[in-house]
């Protein structure tokens, strides 16, 4: 195969085994909701996943170490893509439906894009601003039925307000990471690391306002968490970082426009979600978009 060739094809497998792992993430994430503290969950979640990728790095002997500026720079990831991120998006969701939050947070492509042009001259083709821009409107035909119920005085514009910070926060860690990236840093090990650091900050923060770390033993909790830690954060983390170092942060968030799409296949499949002309103009929509800007 053409190496031209043989990059894209990984690019698009990158792009789309975490935009499908994801996709299914907003579901399962309401079965985390309840028992256990939001914050204390998202402690647990990432905590396991460093300890998975740690685990991998001493079989396969890679390298762990990096030097404190590259450390320093891990603590900024962990802290906005790994612990500020997920708890706005789990405390969101305790007011929000899972497709909403996933429909809000596809702002972060545009956060990523800017964010790209801003502090690393990424220029913007007009293919990716149409193709995001289509997107977008896709994304919002897809959801609207559940834009239509946000009333006022209902939590749910808080749940709004979270979800846009957490879009914010993502993007930040995203634009970060990129930034390491340029300077050598190996995905596996440094993710590893970030998670480490993200599950200590959420779990100091935990700490200090004094939330209880108890534990759902019963097998939704047990089975989500799991599912969260080795698919939701191992896996799609790795593909979806190891995609922003090959193409940058601005084209690879493009994967949250898509996944509100798969979040709502899958309350489809799962939660009776009754599809309309709307819904599926919006489909078409993101799968153009999806098209135009990645073909670039």
């Amino acid at each position: 195969m053409h190496p031209d060739r043989h990059a894209a094809a990984t690019n698009w497998f990158l792009f789309l085994v975490s935009s499908f792992i994801w996709g299914t993430t907003w579901l399962v994430i309401k079965f985390q909701l309840g028992v256990v503290a939001p914050q204390v969950s998202v402690a647990y979640r990432f905590g396991l996943a460093s300890a998975l990728l740690f685990a991998w790095c001493v079989l396969r002997r890679i390298p762990l170490r990096f030097d404190p500026e590259t450390h320093l720079n891990l603590l900024v990831q962990g802290v906005f893509q790994f612990a500020l991120n997920y708890v706005l998006v789990y405390l969101a969701e305790v007011h929000l439906t899972s497709g909403l939050v996933a429909l809000v947070f596809g702002l972060m492509v545009l956060w990523n894009l800017t964010g790209a042009r801003i502090f690393y001259g990424t220029p913007i083709s007009p293919a990716v601003a149409v193709g995001a821009a289509l997107g977008l409107v896709g994304v919002t035909l897809v959801l609207w039925p559940d834009l239509s119920h946000v009333r006022p005085g209902s939590g749910q514009g808080w749940g709004i307000a979270l979800a846009v910070a957490g879009s914010l926060a993502s993007s930040t860690g995203n634009l970060w990471s990129q930034r390491m990236y340029r300077r050598g840093a190996e995905v596996i090990p440094s993710t590893a690391w970030a998670m480490l650091y993200g599950a200590a900050a959420v779990a100091l923060y935990c700490a200090v306002r004094g939330i209880r770390f108890t534990f759902d033993a019963s097998p939704h909790y047990v089975a989500s968490l799991a599912y969260l830690a080795l698919f939701g954060s191992v896996f799609a983390f790795v593909a979806y970082l190891t995609l922003i170092r090959r193409i940058g942060a601005g084209p690879s968030g493009y994967s949250s426009v898509v996944i509100p799409v798969l979040a709502m296949a899958t309350s489809t499949v799962f939660e009776g979600y009754q599809w309309s002309a709307a819904p599926l103009a919006g489909m078409a929509l993101v799968l153009f978009g999806n098209v135009l800007m990645l073909r670039r």
